[in-house]
């Protein structure tokens, strides 16, 4: 695995790195008229990513070739507060001049299974394909304190090995339903990018990175980028024992 660690003081100081980072390789690609596909998630940290771009990077980044789509999503309508697109929509896709189509939604509020085979198809149709998988350009992660990954929680491994490009999830505290990329999905992406912080989740940190005999019980130390490169980005708190 050609995995690569960033360490930043602070949250904020993460965001405002990557952003730019993010924004580089967008017009990189758009000075080439190439197509970028970017598939997103939610959660505190790409919250604070979405807010960066919007207030910083907006009028300097040439936005015409970026096609967004979403790594998972809770089973609510776009305008619910715990919606991953419509968080990404109110902080991000409302302030950037963006053709409306080259944004790829997850629909939350339809059932979860149809929906799942309906992004598949609309993924298939859309991101350029690497061994008849979709293969995105750039996946950002979160990572949550149990370790799981997109809607991948731990106990529910399958979704990682599943012949699926989406899939349907159960959160197992609150029993919501989620529709999620598949591990062989996110695995197959160019680049995958987990943006990580807080002291909660530093002992978790450790494990993936350390690769110690813990690590295996948790969805995210499975994500390995096959072709490309895999990246994290964690503030000091989340690299409390790696440092």
């Amino acid at each position: 695995m050609k995995r690569e660690v960033k360490i930043f003081r602070t949250p904020d100081d993460l965001a405002e790195y990557y952003a730019k980072e993010l924004s580089d390789k967008i017009n990189r690609a758009a000075g080439k008229k190439v197509p970028v596909s970017i598939a997103l998630s939610g959660g505190q940290t790409p919250k604070l990513l979405f807010t960066v771009l919007a207030e910083k990077f907006c009028s300097v980044t040439d936005w015409n070739y970026v096609h967004f789509f979403w790594v998972d999503e809770r089973c609510v309508p776009p305008d619910d507060p715990e919606s991953n697109y419509g968080m990404a929509r109110q902080l991000l896709m409302d302030k950037i001049i963006i053709p409306r189509e080259n944004i790829h939604r997850m629909r939350g509020e339809d059932d979860p299974a149809i929906e799942a085979e309906r992004y598949s198809s609309e993924l298939m149709q859309n991101v350029r394909l690497r061994n008849m998988i979709p293969s995105f350009d750039i996946v950002i992660l979160g990572m949550g304190d149990d370790g799981h990954t997109a809607s991948i929680f731990p106990g529910n491994e399958r979704l990682l090995f599943s012949d699926k490009i989406c899939d349907t999830a159960v959160h197992p505290v609150t029993k919501q339903n989620r529709v999620t990329l598949t591990g062989k999905v996110i695995n197959n992406a160019n680049e995958i990018c987990f943006l990580v912080t807080g002291i909660k989740k530093s002992g978790v940190v450790h494990d993936i990175i350390k690769n110690t005999g813990n690590n295996a019980m948790f969805p995210a130390a499975h994500i390995d980028s096959l072709a490309g490169k895999i990246y994290w980005y964690l503030d000091r708190e989340a690299a409390k024992y790696i440092e």
